[in-house]
């Protein structure tokens, strides 16, 4: 049975005690990079939409943004507020399709890291709008996962199980995308009318993961968090069985993320 969009977007939730280790970190290029597209300076104020446990914030509060985040799940914002403690972040636990910035109060730069797909896009763009100060942009991006010549086999020989348990991918579907192929939101932010694309690029990255390591990985994916338990349980023994047949008992994972970059119509 196919979960729902707000269950798959609650069910992060669950893993709010390994998230932040076991997600991948984002590559300083990328931050770099809309940093100095965007021109910013320490001490600018930024909203981040979904920050989760603060993988993207982290780095950001480091180099002395003030940051602001809007968090659904109350365990990931618990997190957040863990790992962020000591940094100038304010985290509020609520949904940013409902959330009002205080009379005066204007960012920025408003900010999302893999979260930007999981607000509702009818909306998404204008309450962006809202809580930016003129001359403002909008920056977003997802990890996803991206494939090689001499990527890892490992993801294409395992899909026998994925497919026994009745979650296998089509071979032409394009859940298998190469580095530089991931598709681009370039056309509806123009279509929300309310943006001005300024900057687009490509960033991947590889990960070694070991045994367990992938597992935890995989226990932050949505679609493995909400699958039955059986199949959950299937799934990780046949992969604990092949990676540790492996010498290095490890798998090579690409990453990919297109970086967008959008300036504030006024």
């Amino acid at each position: 049975m196919k979960n729902d969009h707000n269950q798959l977007r609650e069910s992060f939730e669950q893993a709010a005690s390994i998230y932040q280790q076991a997600r991948p970190d984002y590559p300083e290029d990328l931050f770099n990079d809309f940093i100095r597209v965007t021109n910013l300076n320490a001490g600018a104020r930024l909203l981040e939409v979904g920050c989760a446990t603060g993988k993207a914030t982290l780095p950001l509060a480091q180099l002395g943004f003030k940051i602001t985040c809007i968090e659904l799940g109350a365990e990931l914002a618990a997190a957040a507020r863990h790992n962020l403690a000591g940094m100038d972040v304010d985290i509020i636990n609520g949904n940013f399709e409902e959330w009002q910035p205080e009379a005066g109060e204007g960012y920025d730069l408003v900010f999302a890291a893999t979260a930007w797909n999981w607000v509702d896009p009818e909306v998404r763009y204008q309450k962006a709008w809202q809580a930016l100060l003129p001359g403002g942009h909008l920056a977003f991006w997802n990890a996803n996962h991206v494939f090689t010549d001499e990527g890892d086999p490992f993801f294409h020989e395992i899909q026998d199980v994925y497919y026994e348990i009745g979650e296998g991918k089509p071979v032409e579907d394009n859940d298998w995308p190469r580095v530089g192929e991931l598709q681009e939101q370039t056309d509806e932010i123009e279509k929300s009318g309310l943006f001005e694309v300024v900057h687009v690029r490509h960033f991947d990255w590889e990960r070694i993961y070991h045994v367990e390591e992938y597992i935890k990985l995989l226990e932050t994916f949505s679609g493995h968090i909400l699958m039955e338990e059986w199949k959950r349980k299937k799934l990780f023994s046949e992969i604990r069985l092949r990676l540790n047949r492996r010498p290095d008992q490890s798998v090579r994972r690409h990453w990919g993320a297109v970086l967008h970059v959008a300036r504030r119509r006024d």
